[in-house]
């Protein structure tokens, strides 16, 4: 009998909260299950309260993706002839070193599909910096020193989601992009069960402490010992209490509906010469490019610029082909 009655009241829990029917959504929540917290599914309520903020962030995913510009070709011949590209690598044998020592690229050319094609998309991700040096500067006919110079320059580059299909590829990187949210709030999550294990244990250490301000101080002390002690007992409550399941399941639907506080694209223009130095805009000098990129900026602040790469196979084949002899050479040696 009681049997009977679980499963009467699961089957009216179905009819009144039906699971999603979109297949986009339910691959969804399996990532948050998997990302975010292995147990926030058993959360009343996760899948209705969840199916919106889900849609709307994976139509922000979508539309992020959309903008990214390129495809550009990355390429010896690029580096000689885009600006961009120059910028972004010190030398052309900066771009074998990229393709040769791309653990995706590697993946990606021992699989079968990559012979699909002479070329393949992927993600080119690298981190925008600007440092000041101090140099030499031409002003008309005169050469001064000790000029403080801007010098831009990119570091950290990396590929992803490798496809010789560029539908495949965007189609992975929309996936990649939702997950980056899920990352960022797995790592705010983090962050703040850390928090309230400092304060047990600060908590711990005042109460152990309690009696020994008693003695020492008398009553001032002990009334200021107790009201540290209570200071801290609620900030762990309130902590705790933001930690609950469905505490979590509220902050993550917010989250998820404001997905550009935690993943945004933004327009960068930046005048640079050959030689990575920062020029003004107004600057009449042949030498002098204006790049134009777009820029991801997360929860962390970090900066890096994110295109669509082209990439001859065959060039990428060579230069993880010279990596891996070096590799080989230096394990010999």
């Amino acid at each position: 009998m009681r049997q009977d009655r679980v499963s009467l009241l699961s089957s009216l829990a179905e009819l009144l909260n039906p699971p999603p029917s979109d297949p986009a959504i339910v691959r969804a929540l399996g990532r948050i299950a998997g990302l975010v917290d292995p147990l926030l599914p058993a959360t009343p309520g996760f899948e209705k309260k969840l199916a919106e903020p889900i849609r709307h962030a994976l139509a922000y995913c979508e539309q992020m993706v959309s903008q990214l510009p390129g495809p550009v070709d990355v390429s010896h011949p690029a580096f000689a002839s885009d600006p961009l590209i120059h910028a972004l690598f010190a030398t052309a044998n900066d771009v074998d070193e990229m393709l040769g020592r791309s653990q995706a690229v590697r993946d990606f050319l021992g699989e079968i599909c990559s012979w699909e094609s002479d070329h393949f998309y992927a993600l080119l991700s690298a981190c925008h910096e600007q440092k000041t040096r101090f140099g030499m500067s031409q002003r008309g006919e005169l050469l001064h020193s000790d000029v403080p110079q801007t010098v831009l320059y990119f570091s950290s580059h990396t590929l992803i989601e490798p496809a010789c299909q560029l539908e495949i590829s965007l189609r992975g990187l929309r996936c990649k992009a939702f997950e980056r949210l899920l990352d960022g709030f797995h790592a705010d999550l983090e962050a703040r069960r850390q928090q309230r294990q400092i304060l047990r244990n600060d908590l711990a250490s005042e109460r152990s402490q309690l009696g020994m301000h008693s003695k020492a101080g008398g009553e001032e002390a002990y009334a200021a010992a107790s009201r540290q002690l209570n200071t801290l007992d609620q900030q762990l409550q309130a902590t705790a209490d933001m930690l609950m399941p469905e505490q979590i399941l509220n902050a993550l639907c917010d989250y998820l509906q404001h997905p550009e506080k935690a993943l945004a694209l933004m327009p960068v223009s930046v005048a640079v010469d050959s030689l990575g130095i920062v020029q003004t805009a107004s600057t009449d000098d042949l030498g002098v490019h204006t790049l134009n990129f777009q820029e991801l900026t997360g929860r962390d602040g970090r900066l890096h610029l994110v295109m669509l790469a082209r990439i001859d196979r065959n060039e990428a084949r060579e230069a993880v082909d010279k990596v891996r002899d070096e590799q080989r050479r230096l394990t010999i040696l």
